[in-house]
């Protein structure tokens, strides 16, 4: 074989390699940003301890009172319901009737979080408005199937489910509320954009981000790198490994054809998703509607802070819409 030739196939065979070499780099960054953001593991104990580390500082002058939440709610009665996803998915919800015709709330909780561990102020709350309360685990999360978290675009779908199932197995009249917190916000604004019945009424967002990806970025910055570098590998990630878009919509695209009316409460000391971003939402939102500022609270402690203010404010807009 004449030299030229084998110093050819040389450098064919080393950009070959090299290529494959990125490639595989590229499928790499892309595994471990789809594990960081978006994966949840199976086994249900192990879901307890989720980010808790990471907020508990928030939350460490609250404790006697979530503590006291928590004795409260193991006292009430409930029933364990389900549902299946659009995808296949087992979901576990735990419903808790006020009385018989009494309006609904469905709750749903934050970033790898569960209804056990959320949102026992928000049944409590409930109850002491005269509501009942429907607290979801959101798939990948508590009791419910799924290892993947899509931060609101397939929890949506998951929404629309869990309004279905009170009508069909609840109450046909009832009066339903889409309530979340956090990414639990992120659920309920994006799903208030898709087809509802009329008998969802209103919706509550507390402490909702704007979109996946500014939240995304603004953790990736946090962290000391580069959002621009880093957040394509977190679409690549979702797509290849998680099967969803992180990029199909977000909450203030939603807000932009809102036609329920919408909440939102977003304490101004919030450090996680920042008062600006629930600002931005409400400001967007089409709908009737109403901003919640709570004083010196964080992330996702408004309801701990000032617990009066929340409830007064909140039961005060939703009254004609439950009356």
């Amino acid at each position: 074989m004449e030299p030229e030739y084998i110093i050819l196939i040389s450098i064919l065979s080393t950009l070959l390699v090299a290529g494959i070499f990125v490639i595989a780099m590229l499928f790499l960054i892309s595994y471990i940003c789809f594990c960081k953001t978006f994966y949840s593991p199976i086994i249900k104990s192990q879901r307890k301890s989720l980010v808790v580390k990471k907020a508990s500082f928030i939350f460490e002058k609250h404790k006697d009172t979530m503590a006291s939440w928590k004795k409260s709610i193991a006292e009430l009665e409930y029933k364990d319901v389900y549902i299946t996803s659009f995808d296949g998915l087992k979901l576990h919800g735990k419903y808790y009737e006020y009385k018989k015709g009494a309006p609904i709330e469905i709750l749903f909780h934050g970033y790898k979080g569960s209804a056990d561990r959320d949102m026992n102020g928000g049944v409590l709350r409930c109850f002491s408005s005269g509501r009942s309360a429907l607290a979801v685990d959101q798939r990948a999360g508590g009791f419910s199937e799924g290892r993947v978290i899509t931060f609101g675009i397939n929890e949506s779908l998951d929404c629309q489910k869990w309004v279905e199932f009170v009508i069909n197995s609840i109450d046909k009249d009832a009066k339903i509320i889409l309530t979340g917190v956090s990414m639990g916000a992120a659920t309920v604004l994006i799903a208030s954009a898709l087809d509802m019945p009329k008998n969802v009424v209103a919706v509550v967002a507390d402490c909702g981000y704007t979109s996946a990806k500014e939240i995304i970025k603004e953790t990736i910055a946090d962290m000391h790198l580069s959002p621009r570098f880093f957040y394509p590998f977190e679409i690549i990630g979702g797509k290849i490994f998680g099967h969803f878009n992180i990029d199909k919509t977000s909450p203030i695209e939603a807000m932009a054809k809102a036609k329920i009316p919408t909440v939102f409460i977003h304490g101004d000391n919030d450090a996680f998703v920042h008062y600006e971003m629930g600002v931005r939402n409400y400001e967007t939102c089409t709908a009737p509607k109403k901003l919640i500022t709570i004083e010196g609270a964080g992330h996702a402690n408004s309801y701990l802070v000032n617990p009066e203010k929340y409830k007064t404010e909140l039961d005060s807009f939703l009254e004609p819409y439950l009356a």
